[in-house]
């Protein structure tokens, strides 16, 4: 590459240490008004960015990628999941992708692990009657707003990388027994570490469970994993958490097994048609519904922008960024 700074273009506002950093480096276009990017608008930004540095509500499909300048050859990403972005038409086109792993894991794990407390003890439910009728609580009761302990439940994890062993850690001293399902068995040191079973068969996992964990990434294997048919395997008072990605759960099949009392409740960070959100889903009361905070930590975001700015650096100056997206280990 010449002296000339490349042209970076960032779809959504960052946090500000990463914005001047990042001002530093490069000649850097940000969105300081953080009003997500039409399709238009994202076609437009490829012809003219070296670099462009999109978020997981940014879709880079085949269709927008042909529209690409001959300038763009990295996509930066700044999340861990890729599932947004076709990453094989990238890699045909000569354009690298790169993400930020590892960065979120131990947030995630903590959202994750705070919904599973939450709502077998329905806690969403206490602090919203207090707000919703003020004045009114008569005072503590035997009976009232009763949950279930979580001390000797079975958790079933789906999915054993990163974030289910930062899960499976979180709950074991609280007394969950750890079952997991995953493609293949986690090392053997760190099964003995959780005290972990593993379930070759997910229907069979599901099945003896009490709680279900979701925190596998999207893929077309994984998309609609848990549908109508899964979720009447799981027992009637289970529960479910989902911290990974709303399209993995079926939403309406959820959703019916929600109202028809055939689950006990669920926690849920994403959704399958974010940024909307079914208001039926919402207003049950057995239901906690979260808009999209897992990583929504102030460390957590900077991290993630150092690792941005480290690969593109990387990358211009000619070298293999350490957090390369190679699709045919996605």
């Amino acid at each position: 590459m010449s002296a000339k700074k490349p042209l970076v273009v960032v779809t959504r506002k960052l946090p500000a240490p990463i914005e001047a950093r990042m001002g530093e480096l490069f000649d850097v276009r940000l969105n300081a008004g953080d009003r997500p990017m039409s399709a238009n608008e994202l076609a437009a930004a490829m012809r003219e960015a070296d670099v462009l540095v999109p978020t997981v509500t940014d879709r880079i499909d085949a269709k927008l990628l042909a529209q690409a300048g001959e300038n763009l050859r990295l996509i930066a990403q700044f999340g861990t999941g890729v599932d947004n972005i076709d990453v094989e038409s990238a890699r045909r086109r000569g354009i690298t992708v790169t993400n930020t792993p590892g960065v979120l894991t131990e947030d995630t794990a903590d959202m994750t692990m705070a919904l599973i407390l939450a709502v077998p003890r329905r806690l969403s439910e206490g602090a919203r009657y207090l707000r919703e009728h003020e004045g009114a609580w008569p005072g503590w009761s035997p009976t009232w707003m009763l949950g279930h302990r979580i001390t000797g439940k079975r958790l079933g994890i789906i999915g054993m990388g990163r974030i289910g062993q930062a899960v499976a850690a979180r709950a074991r001293p609280f007394g969950l027994e750890i079952h997991y399902h995953n493609r293949k068995p986690a090392n053997a040191v760190i099964e003995r570490e959780l005290e972990a079973t593993f379930w070759e068969n997910l229907d069979d996992m599901l099945a003896k469970v009490d709680i279900v964990s979701v925190n596998c990434p999207l893929t077309p294997q994984t998309f609609h994993l848990i549908d109508t048919r899964r979720l009447k395997l799981l027992k009637p008072d289970a529960y479910i958490v989902n911290t990974a990605r709303g399209e993995i759960i079926d939403e309406n099949a959820l959703l019916r097994a929600l109202e028809a009392g055939e689950l006990a409740g669920a926690g849920l960070d994403v959704f399958e048609r974010e940024p909307s959100v079914s208001p039926r889903l919402v207003a049950l009361p057995n239901v906690i519904s979260l808009p999209h905070m897992g990583s929504a930590t102030i460390e957590g975001r900077v991290e993630m922008g150092g690792k941005v700015i480290v690969n593109i650096k990387t990358f211009m100056d000619g070298h293999r960024p350490p957090d390369r997206v190679i699709p045919a280990i996605m």
